[in-house]
């Protein structure tokens, strides 16, 4: 009943998508052309030349969607989280529009010579107005979905059998999906301490001796059992109970407390399997990402190309040393390869240290060091690393294998951050946990990033990144 409500609900997301572009390469055309809010230089152009790229829109924008994660539930997404996912979406679905119709050259129109050109600042309009129009109709959608089976009385009525964590936190993520129809009735507990009592505004009802008289009472249609472990035989009571009546019967298992990142059920032949480590940088994502690597990974080398040598001459000149510093770290799935940077420590910096963090105002940086590690710039080869597939433009940073060592001791979640490829910059980076800061914080901004991660995210990522000027070393 979730998934088949997710779908719906994503199905009617999709609807009003479609329907919002549709209307704003409309309303974009009857601003250019007609009103025309930017002065034409020459006639306005056959409406069915744009007609003829209608279809290759409606078919691009809502995959771009797709693939930012639009078409996911997340109760924890906010209205304006959503709305700049839906802004990144557009303006990447709007650059792959403008390379489609820079290689295609349509014939040219009637009488003329010239080959015929859509209006740049028709894309401009159409962007604008289908970021709007897109949020818009998701906030609308939403409201009426909730409205419409409010009206109908198609709620969902559930009962949440235990008040104890495990109980608190269905309940929570039950009432932040009101849009998917569920409505939590109660709790019920054999803990006195929790007798009459509410949890988010969901009332005890009783204990668990109680279930006939409460189902009957208050018409539930499902039952969620989120017991501890070590409540097993009156889990099997209540299941039993449950299990003769017309209701839906759902089990929280208390293992997903082991759940570091996401937990997802699998099937081999018939058997239920609980996969406790499921992210979603996976298969056509994960694809998608690594395209995207290439992509901005080779147009940054060879932006940079004509910088590069002055550089290398300047961190020469300095002590005549060597131009690049290659370390090794651990990357995705805990495996080694050579990191690079141009050096802005002297030579052999640590031979009588050992591996130490740096810390600002370092004594073993050079003078050319000093101000490419304030604003990053030694961590520009790192884009051949993420060239050869070591290396992502964003995700956690690379740590070296002696200080692995001694913070997965420390913390054991640690290795999860491991699951996906190391980046140049991260969640944790833009948001300043870099270099000599506090390990747990940048972990629990690691694990939020490859819990959460979409297309939508990393953008972000990037932006905040370009906008901060990578200010701080990232070590």
């Amino acid at each position: 009943m979730i998934r088949q409500r997710h779908r719906i609900a994503a199905l009617v997301c999709f609807a009003g998508d479609l329907g919002a572009t549709l209307l704003a390469f409309l309303a974009a055309w009857f601003l250019r052309f007609e009103v025309e809010i930017v002065p034409l230089t020459k006639n306005a152009p056959d409406f069915g030349r744009y007609l003829e790229l209608l279809p290759v829109v409606l078919a691009l924008y809502p995959v771009v969607f797709y693939f930012h994660g639009l078409y996911q539930a997340r109760s924890n997404r906010s209205r304006v989280d959503e709305a700049v996912t839906v802004l990144l979406a557009v303006v990447l679905a709007t650059v792959l529009l403008s390379g489609l119709w820079t290689w295609y050259r349509p014939a040219p129109e009637p009488g003329s010579l010239e080959p015929f050109t859509y209006s740049r600042a028709f894309l401009a309009l159409f962007a604008l107005l289908d970021v709007v129009l897109v949020v818009a109709a998701r906030v609308l959608l939403r409201s009426l979905l909730i409205s419409a089976r409010l009206h109908a009385g198609r709620l969902q009525r559930i009962l949440v059998v235990g008040a104890g964590k495990l109980g608190l936190e269905i309940t929570q993520k039950l009432l932040a999906h009101r849009d998917l129809g569920f409505e939590v009735v109660g709790f019920l507990d054999d803990d006195p301490g929790k007798s009459g009592r509410s949890f988010h505004g969901v009332p005890v009802l009783g204990t668990l001796r109680d279930v006939d008289r409460v189902l009957a009472e208050r018409k539930i249609e499902q039952v969620f059992v989120a017991l501890p472990l070590e409540a097993h035989k009156k889990m099997m009571r209540v299941l039993q109970t449950v299990g003769g009546e017309c209701v839906e019967v759902k089990l929280v298992p208390d293992i997903l407390q082991y759940a570091a990142i996401q937990a997802t059920l699998e099937d081999l032949d018939g058997t239920p399997v609980i996969n406790l480590t499921q992210v979603p940088l996976e298969g056509w994502n994960s694809l998608i990402k690594r395209v995207i690597d290439l992509a901005l990974s080779a147009a940054g080398l060879l932006l940079l190309a004509p910088f590069f040598p002055l550089l290398a001459l300047a961190i020469w000149l300095e002590d005549r040393g060597p131009i690049l510093y290659s370390q090794e770290r651990m990357g995705l799935d805990g495996q080694m390869f050579k990191i690079w940077k141009f050096r802005s420590m002297r030579v052999n910096a640590e031979a009588s240290t050992g591996p130490v963090w740096a810390v600002e105002d370092d004594p073993r940086r050079t003078h050319v060091g000093s101000f490419i590690r304030r604003w990053s710039i030694d961590e520009l080869p790192q884009l051949w690393n993420v060239m050869v597939g070591d290396m992502s433009l964003v995700g956690p940073r690379p740590e070296r294998p002696a200080f692995v060592q001694e913070f997965k001791q420390r913390l054991p979640q640690y290795m999860l951050r491991h699951r996906v490829k190391a980046g140049i910059t991260g969640w944790a980076q833009v948001h300043g946990w870099r270099g000599n800061t506090s390990i747990r914080k940048r972990l629990e901004y690691d694990l939020y990033y490859v819990e959460n991660w979409s297309l939508g995210l990393d953008f972000k990522i990037l932006w905040m990144t370009l906008r901060q000027g990578l200010r701080y070393n990232a070590h």
